[in-house]
């Protein structure tokens, strides 16, 4: 299937019209203008569509044992014939191994090298893409089912290989270190192939620029596979040595498991490579958003090597449309029974979605074209050319000097930096805690998304029978020590980041300050301090609440102030209701709530503030502060605030008018 194009405006009536659409199959979800508005902006990217077919002619070959059973195009169309490899250690068939063996013709001791491969028609060196499938029926192969990124990369100068691991699919656990070694080994033949003479691939290869793709298990793979590549021995077994060593540039994980293989009893930390991950909310097999697991491990060691991670949340796309093969049946033939697949978008356009950023991605990390760096952070800069859904994107560049994680101890007053101390005013909450998923895995334990944030709750209105009296802003600080923002060297390239969300939760009224009072001390709810503030959910009052919105202010030692509205980074969504079961009852018992938490990057450029305030000194901030006054009442989850000193010129400039 070739790439698919969009080159034509969209009017804001189409826009509001799939919203329409959305609503008639998707229980109690109003979309307004500015949530579904992706395409009510001007483009804003600099760039050509990634997803349009490149100058290449696509060639496609077959590698592989020469000898398969089951699959005459490795048996019969092969034009490298590969070796067997022995992933005994690895793979334990259990009961079901003579029935496996006897189907494929060999055993966990002699498994085979296949892959089919999309590669330019042209000299090279190109960089080198693998791709693998997750666990899925192992009759039903997965493999030819990312035909749409092999011709579209392809076609745009990279060689991309489809991965055959379907002799591991089907009814066994456990097997997630096999998946990633197998992509090494492969990577290995690749580096084989570009030095023999006659190969169809000598001298084709940049084996300096490789990306490795996963789906599903095979998201987790390609996270197992990065930290293989940096060990020497195999982690639950010594005597397996490693050697590998490759130029992994970065990895994307399409709707991933994560936790499937835990080596030594514990997580797969991915080091200093970029990393891409993009989930569906209507997922009826990996039902959560387990890559954002992997994304906050991921570790960024060295902030002059540019590396970047981002996360992306599609609304109303699910599990098996990323592969052509297994369509939107996530739970087999009888999905249509179990889940409600009305108001999935179609297969082409989810598709669509992942050339887009599948292509990007590999273009910036292979090529540093950093031109598409801007639809990491904020999708509405290329609003044209997606899919008409919603999107919740995260973004973090190795650059990022983060003031508050909310993971180093329990004292909600100091931040992760040195010296930066918190406070709060007039607030109904305050709390840190660690972010919750919707549902938990069959491989996990836990429906924690392994990640501490601090929840942020406010009412500005004052109790009593005058609901217009308010008192004032409620207010959330982050004090910088003296000589921070000069270490950082902040200026106007800088950019203040932190990820945020809102609930649908609204606290009651608070209580008046008494009289002699003259300020709210540092606790500030305003209530009683041993009593929880009264709360509600949105919409239990007549009154409909407002859209979530804030002020961000920075102050510096002179006192100079300067403040924008969030808003105009990004829109700011409540929750996105999502309901993946047909049967109520069925989807009350699987998940804990009807919409997952996913935060969203908010990226503010420092010249934004000066543009406030010409006698700010950026070099001498001395306080950030979220400040509560653009609604009366919400609650937010905030995390990862920080600085990201130099950002690149194309980020800053891709901005949305009136966002």
């Amino acid at each position: 299937m070739g790439p698919m194009t969009t080159n034509t405006r969209r009017s804001a009536l189409a826009v509001l019209a799939v919203a329409v659409a959305v609503a008639a199959c998707t229980p109690t979800l109003e979309l307004t203008p500015s949530d579904a508005g992706v395409v009510l902006s001007r483009q804003a990217l600099d760039a050509p569509d990634p997803s349009q077919t490149g100058e290449y002619g696509v060639l496609t070959l077959y590698y592989g044992s020469g000898t398969d059973k089951n699959r005459p195009e490795y048996r019969d169309s092969v034009a490298i014939t590969t070796p067997a490899v022995d992933v005994s250690k690895m793979v334990d068939l259990g009961g079901s191994a003579a029935e496996r063996n006897e189907y494929w013709g060999f055993t966990p001791e002699e498994m085979p090298l296949n892959a089919r491969v999309w590669y330019p028609d042209g000299d090279g060196p190109f960089p080198l893409v693998l791709v693998v499938h997750g666990n899925h029926n192992m009759r039903d192969f997965s493999d030819p089912g990312y035909d749409y990124l092999g011709e579209l990369l392809a076609s745009r100068g990279y060689i991309l290989a489809s991965v055959d691991e379907n002799f591991i699919n089907g009814g066994i656990r456990g097997e997630n270190d096999a998946r990633g070694w197998f992509l090494l080994r492969h990577v290995q033949l690749f580096a084989e192939f570009n030095e023999e003479s006659g190969n169809p691939f000598e001298g084709m290869v940049d084996m300096d620029n490789i990306v490795l793709i996963g789906h599903s298990r095979g998201g987790e793979a390609v996270a197992n596979a990065a930290a293989f590549n940096k060990l020497s021995h195999y982690p639950d077994d010594a005597s397996l040595s490693f050697d590998f060593g490759y130029d992994i540039q970065g990895i994307i994980s399409i709707a991933p498991v994560d936790g499937q293989y835990l080596p030594t009893g514990r997580k797969v930390v991915v080091e200093d490579m970029s990393y891409l991950t993009f989930h569906g909310s209507h997922d009826g097999d990996v039902t959560s958003f387990h890559g954002l697991r992997i994304y906050d491990r991921l570790r960024f060691n060295d902030p002059d090597d540019f590396n970047f991670k981002s996360a992306i949340y599609v609304y109303r796309a699910n599990h098996g449309q990323w592969n052509s093969v297994w369509g939107p049946h996530d739970n087999g033939p009888r999905s249509p029974r179990i889940l409600d697949l009305r108001g999935l978008i179609p297969e082409e356009d989810q598709r669509r979605f992942a050339e887009i950023y599948v292509s990007a991605f590999v273009d910036i990390v292979t090529k540093g074209d950093k031109r598409y760096l801007p639809i990491f952070r904020d999708h509405r800069v290329i609003g044209e050319w997606l899919p008409e859904t919603m999107y919740v994107t995260r973004f973090e560049s190795s650059g990022f000097r983060p003031l508050a994680t909310f993971e180093e101890d329990i004292d909600v007053t100091t931040g992760s930096e040195e010296g930066v101390r918190i406070r709060g005013d007039s607030l109904a909450t305050w709390s840190e805690a660690t972010l919750e998923l919707r549902s938990s895995n069959r491989n996990n334990t836990s429906a924690s998304q392994e990640n501490q944030g601090v929840t942020l709750a406010w009412n500005n209105r004052l109790a009593g029978s005058d609901t217009t009296q308010h008192g004032p802003a409620a207010r959330y600080l982050l004090g910088l020590p003296e000589g921070l923002a000069a270490d950082m060297r902040l200026w106007a390239g800088s950019t203040l980041d932190f990820m945020l969300a809102p609930t649908n939760r609204v606290p009651g009224p608070r209580q008046a300050p008494d009289a002699d009072d003259n300020e709210a001390g540092d606790n500030e709810a305003g209530a009683d301090e041993n009593e929880d503030p009264p709360r509600r959910s949105a919409g239990d009052d007549e009154e409909e609440d407002p859209p979530v919105d804030l002020s961000v202010e920075i102050t510096d030692a002179s006192g100079e102030t300067a403040r924008v509205t969030l808003s105009d980074y990004g829109a700011i969504r409540r929750p996105l209701e999502t309901y993946v079961m047909r049967r109520r009852d069925l989807e009350q018992e699987r998940f804990q709530s009807h919409w997952e938490l996913v935060l969203q990057t908010y990226s503010i450029p420092l010249r934004d503030f000066v543009a406030d305030n010409r006698s700010l000194d950026l070099r001498q901030l001395e306080s950030v502060s979220l400040v509560f006054d653009q609604v009366h009442g919400g609650e937010v989850v905030v995390d990862h605030i920080g600085f990201t000193p130099d950002m690149d010129p194309a980020f800053l400039r891709a901005r949305v008018d009136g966002s």
